[in-house]
């Protein structure tokens, strides 16, 4: 049996209902210009054994100043589809179940969104404030990031001196990209695991790992932050080819991104990681800290974000709905599981999973 559903701010609505929305929705979007797109993620089980569980993240449920969800469609044969949200750290959650008669269990979400490109103009002051228990959420510890010991001890050395939230995130900001490099060699984007970073002295690793340390020294300084995860939906448009998506097919684009909170300028956008990313595979490749692409890539990612990219949610230690597995660091790809156990995430061709991304045009 097919189970189809479209979702928009927690109610069902008709696909033409949401998409007869756009035209409007992106002439009054101001400032910058609106962008639309749609990604499909289809995740198949290829050897299924007793009862098979999927789980599919969904775009940001709570709207931001750089993205807004515009409805997601979901269609599982012979499963049964639930939907479920952490409405803390903007966490939509579809999830499919299959009894052991299904011998191709698959699962096909459908999102759509808007986004536009997002800066906080620091000449300005004036931000949205935050609520106090959403700020004290994003001062916690996490599995992977813990805020004392050796963290809390780095933070105190890199931010001494610093007065303000914003000095503060600078400061670490400019040491992670001073002091950590992207290693290919990392199997997806990493897991973020901060402290064993630390006390082994390696500071490789990809955006799990660097910008996740960027969110561990920040709230061991005292400094909210978390990473918004997610993946790149588009090429970039600002002449950097490593910072995009180069094809339609993305299910190996997956990157997070880091924000941190600061008094009169609210949540600001960074990315140290991806000043790394530019300094290892911006062509021709392997550009020193002082190439003029590497420096204004430096500048550019401490304030702003190109929204080439979509945002997941911002959820730590994952417990998947229904599942007997682990928890996860966090939940920004596909996840499946079967009586045998949890399904390899980051192997898109064993666990079977495509996700497409193309924008719409709008008028």
């Amino acid at each position: 049996m097919d189970r189809r559903a479209f979702l928009k701010a927690g109610a069902l609505v008709p696909a033409a209902a949401t998409l007869s929305t756009l035209p409007r929705f992106a002439a009054a979007g101001a400032p910058g210009q609106w962008r639309v797109f749609e990604v499909t993620t289809r995740a198949e089980v290829l050897n299924p054994a007793g009862a098979t569980r999927i789980w599919l993240p969904v775009p940001l449920t709570s709207d931001t100043p750089y993205q807004k969800s515009l409805g997601n469609a979901w269609m599982a044969d012979a499963g049964a589809v639930s939907y479920s949200q952490d409405a803390r750290h903007s966490m939509g959650i579809v999830r499919a179940e299959f009894p052991e008669s299904v011998k191709s269990p698959a699962l096909v979400v459908t999102s759509r969104f808007a986004t536009r490109d997002h800066a906080v103009d620091f000449s300005k002051r004036g931000g949205a404030r935050e609520e106090p228990a959403v700020l004290k959420l994003n001062l916690r510890a996490t599995e992977f990031i813990p805020t004392d010991g050796i963290v809390r001890d780095t933070a105190r050395d890199i931010v001494r001196g610093a007065k303000t939230d914003m000095d503060k995130a600078r400061a670490i900001y400019e040491w992670v990209v001073d002091n950590t490099f992207r290693d290919p060699k990392v199997k997806g984007c990493g897991w973020g695991d901060v402290k064993t970073m630390l006390e082994t002295r390696n500071f490789g690793g990809k955006c799990g790992d660097l910008n996740a340390m960027f969110v561990g020294l920040a709230r061991a300084a005292g400094v909210p932050a978390r990473d918004v995860y997610g993946v790149r939906v588009a090429p970039s448009a600002l002449g950097y080819k490593s910072l995009g998506a180069g094809t339609e097919v993305i299910s190996k684009a997956q990157h997070c991104r880091a924000e941190f909170y600061a008094r009169g300028h609210g949540w600001v956008p960074v990315d140290p990681a991806d000043v790394r990313k530019v300094v290892l595979e911006e062509p021709p490749g392997n550009l020193a800290l002082t190439d003029p692409k590497v420096a204004a890539a430096r500048k550019r990612l401490f304030g702003s974000w190109e929204m080439n990219w979509l945002g997941y949610n911002t959820a730590h230690d994952v417990q998947l709905p229904g599942s007997k597995g682990p928890r996860l660091p966090y939940f920004m790809y596909p996840n499946g599981e079967t009586a045998q156990g949890r399904l390899d995430q980051l192997d898109p061709d064993a666990f079977k999973y495509t996700i497409t991304a193309r924008e719409l045009k709008i008028a």
